[in-house]
């Protein structure tokens, strides 16, 4: 049975945010590794605000999510790297709607996207 225990050191800053310093994950049997998910539907169309397009993300890591027969829960780290840090507390509170308890590893970057329509991007990896 695969565990889960977070790991929050009182010889570092307290996390803030809705993230773990560290995340144990203890007798997993499978590892999910999800490449950069971008704000990009199927047919090419990419939204115009910040938090259609953060949304639009997290969909798509939820599919990968679920075509691994896995969920949120099962998340052990997760990336986000963002063109504007003006878009950190959105991101934030659509990571924590999504996320809802479940705590990850988390790191958050402010980086030049790939394109230049993308306000952010986001990987993930994912344990059972």
């Amino acid at each position: 049975m695969t565990t889960y225990t977070r790991i929050d050191s009182p010889d570092a800053p307290e996390p803030q945010g809705g993230y773990t310093q560290a995340l144990a994950v203890e007798g997993a049997s499978k590892l999910l590794f999800v490449s950069g998910q971008i704000p990009e539907t199927r047919e090419g169309k990419v939204p115009g605000g910040f938090e259609e397009q953060c949304r639009l993300v997290w969909a798509h890591i939820l599919a990968a999510l679920r075509a691994a027969d896995l969920d949120v829960s099962h998340l052990v780290k997760v990336t986000t790297y963002l063109s504007d840090r003006r878009y950190a507390d959105v991101n934030g509170a659509v990571r924590r709607e999504i996320l809802g308890d479940h705590r990850p590893a988390l790191t958050v970057i402010i980086a030049d996207i790939y394109d230049s329509q993308w306000l952010l991007e986001i990987e993930a990896i994912a344990a059972l």
